[in-house]
């Protein structure tokens, strides 16, 4: 399945046998502090920058969680983001994952959102279309 939005995330993990969390991390995008000259030019052009975790959550597919009521939960927390990282983590056997097992998997996802390791992840935008992120 091709993702081009949000609703087709939540679409696929519902299709999934067995079930699964979303993990999202809520990122602002800034500039570093030890930029150059070159990277602030860029950044001030609407390009580059680094990432910053803001706020990470995980939700079932099942509770149906619109991107707008996504958006305005992220938004009721003072979380200033522009984007979304987001990735699933499927259960066994039936059971969707631990509360421990999606606590790792967030703090895994939050250090590759740290590191700029985006591959392999979805990206939304505040409109909860997909992004395709380049280095």
């Amino acid at each position: 399945m091709n993702i081009l939005h949000y609703d087709d995330l939540l679409s696929a993990a519902r299709q999934q046998p067995q079930p699964q969390r979303l993990l999202f991390v809520f990122a602002q995008v800034e500039l570093p502090d030890d930029a150059s000259a070159d990277e602030r030019a860029r950044f001030e052009a609407g390009e580059g920058g680094a990432l910053a975790p803001r706020l990470c959550v995980a939700k079932a597919p099942e509770e149906g969680t619109s991107f707008a009521a996504l958006c305005d939960e992220a938004d009721g927390m003072d979380a200033q983001w522009s984007l979304v990282v987001s990735a699933a983590l499927g259960g066994q056997r039936g059971q969707p994952p631990s509360e421990q097992a999606v606590d790792q998997a967030l703090e895994q996802l939050v250090g590759r959102v740290q590191a700029g390791a985006l591959d392999g992840l979805l990206v939304f935008d505040r409109r909860g279309e997909a992004l395709s992120l380049s280095a």
